[in-house]
């Protein structure tokens, strides 16, 4: 059996459906890969090429109530980081918290202090250590920006009932679990 073919009535995960739609564009893809690699295993490439192509488009669109407010993603992502938390956070924290490389969060850090949204305290202990906090005026954008955000990610989602949702969701958790569990494995 040809991998990706299905034996009953379903064509396989990316084909053309049988009305004539032609269905998302890493449908094409996969079409345009089985033309020329008919005996080509694609189902990877199904999954990880909608995932990257539905993180593009929530990138582009989402960051339109952040770009109203001032912020970027990253930015975004560093203050909720300390909202949420509820807690003094260290840049290597923050870091930790966000999937951020250091000097990414030292740069944001400066930008966000300077617009007077996070603040510094050195630590009394070890005057390397720095704790940030978020200023009122933070927390306040933050407060302001989340549930504009929410909207719009349940509008996006909108197209898929409860269940579907909650399907998806635990679906994307088990694998990103699995992929947190093998990041330095996959890497090497």
């Amino acid at each position: 059996m040809v991998a990706g073919a299905d034996s009953g009535d379903n064509p396989p995960v990316g084909a053309e459906p049988a009305d004539g739609r032609r269905g998302d564009t890493v449908a094409a893809v996969v079409r345009q890969w089985r033309a020329v690699h008919p005996g080509l295993d694609t189902g990877p490439m199904e999954v990880i090429g909608r995932i990257n192509r539905c993180a593009a488009l929530l990138q582009q669109a989402e960051d339109a109530p952040l770009r109203r407010a001032g912020l970027t993603r990253p930015e975004f992502d560093l203050l909720g980081a300390l909202r949420r938390t509820g807690h003094e956070l260290t840049p290597g924290e923050l870091a930790r918290e966000t999937f951020s490389s250091g000097a990414a969060v030292t740069k944001r850090l400066k930008q966000l202090t300077e617009r007077g949204l996070v603040e510094r305290r050195g630590d009394s202990r070890d005057r390397r250590v720095v704790h940030l906090r978020l200023t009122d005026s933070g927390r306040d954008l933050v407060d302001g920006v989340l549930p504009v955000q929410l909207a719009y990610e349940t509008a996006v989602l909108s197209g898929l009932d409860g269940p579907e949702q909650g399907e998806l969701a635990a679906l994307l958790g088990e694998l990103l679990s699995q992929l947190e569990g093998r990041l330095g494995v996959l890497r090497a």
